[in-house]
């Protein structure tokens, strides 16, 4: 009952355009439902991918926290490895114009390119609709969807909240355990945590 009760919520909120508390991404409820385009102009709905796990990965190009798992190949080796197993891993920039990492479709393209990216699509949200839905606050944020559209994890890329490179090798990845514990139906040890990185860089007066 709960969830038929949050499902119309949800619809009622997207149908109006109004985004209100209750459709707000809280871990153990149903994902909120988005509609999003891609850096090809493709559009991308969370209800194209029931039935899979999907990964949404906050991203800023010129952020130091990004750069860490960028510049050192660590996200693209994630993606490329999760990706491979079935699951559907969408990098979202909600950078506003004028703001760092903002990036049109081309630049976007480009980078990806440059960096050896391996998501799913990189959905670009200029007007930060979904990161306001989804209540982003930094780059890197992740969260994880599992195939029955519930959310089972909000927060941080590991357990190291620092831009050094060379903390990635010792820290506990939130994201691969969650992905790896959900797959084998256990509970995720860990389904929040304290999300790092640079603030989202939404318009100025952004909600």
């Amino acid at each position: 009952m709960r969830t038929r009760a949050w499902t119309f919520i949800i619809a009622a909120a997207l149908a109006t355009g109004a985004l209100t508390a209750y459709a707000a991404a809280i871990v153990g409820e149903p994902a909120p439902a988005f509609t999003a385009t891609d850096d090809r102009g493709v559009t991308h709905s969370l209800a194209d991918y029931a039935g899979k796990f999907v990964v949404l990965e906050w991203h800023n190009n010129g952020c130091p926290y990004v750069k860490k798992y960028y510049d050192s190949g660590h996200m693209q080796q994630l993606q490329k490895e999760w990706t491979a197993k079935g699951v559907v891993w969408l990098t979202v920039i909600s950078s506003a114009p004028g703001k760092q990492g903002y990036v049109t479709p081309e630049e976007s393209q480009a980078y990806m390119k440059e960096k050896g990216g391996a998501p799913t699509a990189v959905l670009l949200d200029p007007k930060g609709d979904l990161g306001h839905l989804y209540e982003a606050k930094t780059s890197p944020q992740m969260f994880i969807i599992d195939p029955k559209g519930v959310l089972i994890y909000n927060g941080a890329i590991d357990d190291k909240p620092t831009a050094d490179l060379a903390d990635i090798a010792g820290a506990t990845n939130y994201v691969s355990q969650a992905l790896t514990e959900a797959m084998a139906g256990k509970p995720v040890t860990t389904p929040t945590s304290r999300p790092y990185g640079c603030s989202v860089k939404y318009a100025d007066g952004g909600r």
